[in-house]
């Protein structure tokens, strides 16, 4: 989508603080963390949120999701981390892009 945020720093059109990326994902900080690693895990395909996936982003979903333990553990995450998305309006989402929050580097609340 041409007017996406995280579509562009996908693509390389806006600068973000990158950590990781291969052919599937993109992982950067963000830019208001919760927590002392606070990254943002994005799909490069635009998928706006849960509600969005359909039977053939499966591949794709298990493969991110598989991912992010790597990424913490890059991170020194050892201890353990927190994954958070955020669905629809209702849900906290504010940029419509498929994202999955990344939290940890110090004892995080339990909800």
């Amino acid at each position: 989508m041409s007017d996406c945020l995280f579509c562009k720093i996908s693509a390389g059109d806006i600068a973000a603080d990158i950590v990781y990326q291969d052919d599937d994902c993109v992982a950067f900080r963000d830019i208001s963390p919760k927590a002392p690693v606070h990254l943002l895990v994005i799909p490069h395909k635009h998928i706006e949120n849960l509600y969005d996936l359909r039977e053939e982003d499966a591949a794709l979903m298990s493969r991110i999701l598989l991912t992010l333990p790597k990424i913490a553990r890059q991170q020194g995450l050892d201890q353990g981390f927190r994954t958070v998305t955020n669905t629809g309006t209702g849900g906290g989402q504010e940029v419509f892009h498929l994202h999955f929050h990344l939290l940890g580097g110090g004892s995080l609340h339990p909800i």
